[in-house]
Parts: C-alpha cells; structure tokens; sequence
C-alpha cells in the first residue's frame, strides 16, 4: 500500500489547476468570438468599390445628337456585382432575399429608387443593416446600364431590355432611353420633368462602351449645377443658430476649400453630416479661381461614404 508523503496534498483529478482554468476559459472565449464578431473583425474582406460609370455637366451649348435621353432619378445608386447589391462605394446593401431572388450572375448598373420627392425613404431603406420588407416592397430597382457587356451603349439598351425581361419582376424596370435630338428639345424635357417633380436627365453617348470614371459619355442635365465635396468639419452656429450647426467646411474633388452656410434644414443643423462624409451641393457658376458662386447644401451622399450615382 502507497503511503502519502508527509505535507503533500493528493491532487483530486476533477480540480484543475489555476493556469488550466484560465487556459480553457480563454480556448471557450476564442471559440465564441469566432463565430460572433462579424466577418470584417476576423479576417473576411471589405468589398472592392465597383468600377462604375461616372457623369460629367451638360451646360445646354453641346450638340446633344448621338446621345441617349433618360430621366434622372433620384435614388441611391446600386450594382449588381452578380452575388450581391453594392453601393458606389463598396458597401454591400442588406436587401431581403426575395428582392434580389433570381437576378443573374452579370453585373447590373441602376438605381433604387422609392418615386420622385421620396429620396430620404430609399436613403433610409437602403442603410438599414436589418432589411424592412415593408419598406422593400416600396422600393424599384431601375436599371440604366450594363456594366459587362462588351458593345457601345446602342447596343446594351436592347440587351437591358432583354435581361428586365428575363427577371420578371414588377420591382426590376429599365429606366426608359430615347434618342436625343436637338438641344431645345432636351430643355423642353428637361422642364417638363422638373415640373413633375423631377431630378433631372441624364445625357448617354450612344457609341460609348461602359467606362468606368467620370467622362462626358455620360452628362448630367439639371435645372441648377451640382458637385461633391467631402465634410472637414463642422463650423459652429451663432445668434439664432446657437448651439447647431452654422457651416460645413468642405473640399471638392480638385481639392478646393469653402463653407457651405445655407441650404440645411433644421434637422441637418441639429444631426449635420459627419466628418468624412460626402455631400452633394448645389451652385450657380464657377468664380475666376474656381469655388463655386453660391453655393448651397443639398444633401448626403448616401452611397458614396468615406471612400467614395451617377
């Protein structure tokens, strides 16, 4: 028979000693946060920003004949990368399943888009990392290009309407595309619109492939000149702004710095941009150095983020 040695506990082979514990708690703890960060804290890659088509100005004084009329809407933009809805930016946009059930593997250029005046629903509805069916059910996907395919934009327009009609969903459209003619007529149109409560219109070139960056194969058409600018920072109110915001200190896309001091609501003044972020303003021409003459804000850039519609 074994004698015990004199001060010497026997070990109970159910206790563990404190270094054991603490090993096995840290093993059980990494276990857990494997499978409960999310995938960007433990390795998974951000998606690349897709290379997308970005428009230049119409001023009214270029020949229009070759291009393809279409309205501007104003909604978020969105590419079907062929797995998932990406904004300009990269980020990927939680819709519900259903909604992108069935779209094929090539990718899509367009916009989703609530209906004319309802831009802050489909800003809203898109952010939302829990996706709203009730508030899906309300938004479209219009489509405007393909980014894929290899031919000028004459011929992706047939091609569009060819993959909306394979989909067949009431939720997919092609945006409608009609010649441009003269340069009264796309005025004329551009008014009309406007007066419906529209954006704009958007000038396509009709021989163009789909090149990413921003080029006059694609122009804006809107009653007032627009631009981005990224948020510096925020300028402090005064007198009956005391306490808001007063001013956004901003820098263009050439790296140009100024304020934008009008154009918010209360609302923005009292939850302004953040820093970092992009932001749309409006303005009515170019001084001689080249800042905008009165220049207004008119909103966030909800799909262009940090990094970076058409």
């Amino acid at each position: 028979m074994e004698r015990a040695c004199p001060g010497r506990r026997e070990r109970d082979p159910g206790i563990h000693s404190a270094g054991e514990v603490v090993r096995a708690a840290l093993r059980r703890l990494l276990y857990c946060l494997c499978f409960l960060l999310p995938p960007a804290l433990h390795g998974a890659e951000t998606p690349t920003p897709p290379a997308v088509t970005l428009a230049n100005i119409w001023h009214g004084d270029s020949d229009p004949t070759g291009y393809w009329l279409s309205e501007k809407l104003d909604g978020v933009r969105g590419y079907w990368d062929g797995k998932q809805l990406l904004t300009r930016g990269g980020t990927v946009i939680n819709a519900p399943a259903w909604f992108t059930a069935g779209w094929p593997d090539q990718p899509l250029d367009g916009e989703l888009w609530a209906g004319r005046g309802r831009f802050a629903e489909a800003v809203s509805t898109v952010r939302s990392q829990v996706p709203d069916d009730t508030a899906w059910k309300r938004m479209h996907y219009m489509l405007f290009d393909l980014p894929g395919h290899p031919g000028p934009f004459t011929e992706r327009v047939p091609a569009l309407k060819a993959v909306v009609a394979r989909i067949g969903q009431p939720w997919v459209q092609m945006i409608p595309q009609i010649p441009a003619t003269t340069a009264a007529d796309v005025k004329r149109r551009l008014r009309l619109v406007v007066k419906g409560g529209g954006e704009g219109l958007v000038l396509h070139k009709g021989d163009a492939p789909y090149r990413p960056g921003r080029s006059d194969d694609l122009l804006k058409v809107k009653p007032y000149l627009d631009a981005e600018a990224k948020v510096l920072a925020h300028v402090p109110g005064q007198g009956k702004y005391s306490g808001l915001l007063g001013a956004l200190q901003v820098e263009s896309e050439d790296g140009r710095r100024f304020k934008l001091g009008t154009g918010f609501s209360d609302a923005d003044r009292r939850n302004p941009p953040p820093v970092g972020a992009w932001v749309t303003y409006r303005y009515r021409d170019l001084t001689s150095s080249g800042l905008p003459r009165f220049a207004s804000y008119l909103r966030v850039r909800a799909d262009r983020e940090e990094v970076q519609g058409r």
